[in-house]
């Protein structure tokens, strides 16, 4: 049902550049509603009942279902955006993504030290996003379990990157959706 919901656009955001689409699934209540619990079953399975305090999710497509997963495991969400996009005092990474260089931010004790923190973003390519968005997590010395992808681009290996160990998993849904 997922998958299906699924699109893709060839040529975007330039030329040869086939941009996976997953706005399909929030216009169906029973797709994104499948859509949560199968990534609260994934997370659940993965950590049981020492899961995630916080999740962390990155502009933009991060928001679409990290607030609401979140609600689903009783866990608070927190923004991950571009610079100069939220208020009051923020944390900020520079990072190189596919496309060139950003900046991260978040706010300022969003995330409380030592609390248990997963990075939910829709698709892991080179991993830039998600290294900077753990650099964040990091400097807010928030505990970072992991990170949560709808899908992996695995041949950009950006799993490669991400520092991962045995006391930090990724957990993916889909992978080399093209």
């Amino acid at each position: 049902m997922v998958i299906d919901a699924l699109g893709t656009v060839p040529d975007f955001p330039k030329p040869g550049i086939n941009f996976i689409d997953i706005l399909p699934i929030f216009q169906s209540p029973t797709t994104f509603g499948a859509l949560l619990d199968v990534l609260e079953h994934m997370i659940k399975e993965q950590f049981g009942s020492d899961g995630p305090d916080v999740l962390v999710g990155l502009e933009a497509r991060g928001f679409l279902f990290g607030p609401s997963l979140a609600l689903h495991l009783g866990a608070s969400f927190v923004p991950v955006r571009k610079q100069g996009k939220m208020p009051g005092k923020c944390i900020s990474v520079s990072y190189t993504k596919e496309y060139g260089q950003d900046v991260f931010e978040i706010q300022e004790g969003a995330v409380k030290p030592g609390q248990k923190v997963l990075i939910v973003d829709d698709i892991i390519a080179t991993g830039g996003t998600a290294v900077a968005a753990a650099e964040l997590v990091e400097k807010s010395q928030g505990n970072l379990l992991g990170f949560l992808f709808m899908i992996e681009l695995s041949f950009l290996k950006g799993r490669d990157q991400l520092g991962l160990g045995p006391n930090r998993k990724i957990l993916t849904l889909l992978e080399d959706i093209e």
